[in-house]
């Protein structure tokens, strides 16, 4: 990922983070996991974004985490979860995502 798509990543990271929990709960490694291979390895998450995004989240009390022990053993990691406060934030940022985009496709000529 070059330097231009990590500023759009940012400035869309939330609801990545929001429509990656929403299928079901996950660990950081996961989420990590999860947005590289939905994006075909487009975004690469590092703990350094992910963690302080994830803290901030769940300041906001858009998602919550519990620390669980994993089937394949080992030390408990934090698995985080969407809040219903965060399915609302979720259905906000979407909508936002989506007038955005029809805007910027505006522009560029495609379809509205």
């Amino acid at each position: 990922m070059d330097h231009s798509d990590a500023n759009l990543l940012k400035g869309h990271l939330d609801l990545l983070l929001l429509a990656t929990l929403e299928r079901d709960p996950k660990y950081g490694g996961q989420i990590i996991a999860d947005i590289q291979a939905q994006t075909n390895g487009h975004f690469t998450l590092r703990e350094g974004s992910l963690y302080p995004a994830l803290h901030r989240l769940e300041k906001h009390g858009w998602i919550a985490g519990t620390f669980q022990t994993l089937p394949r053993g080992g030390s408990p990691v934090k698995v985080y979860h969407l809040t219903p406060t965060g399915q609302h934030a979720l259905r906000d940022k979407r909508e936002q995502y989506e007038r955005f985009s029809a805007a910027v496709r505006g522009i560029l000529g495609g379809p509205a």
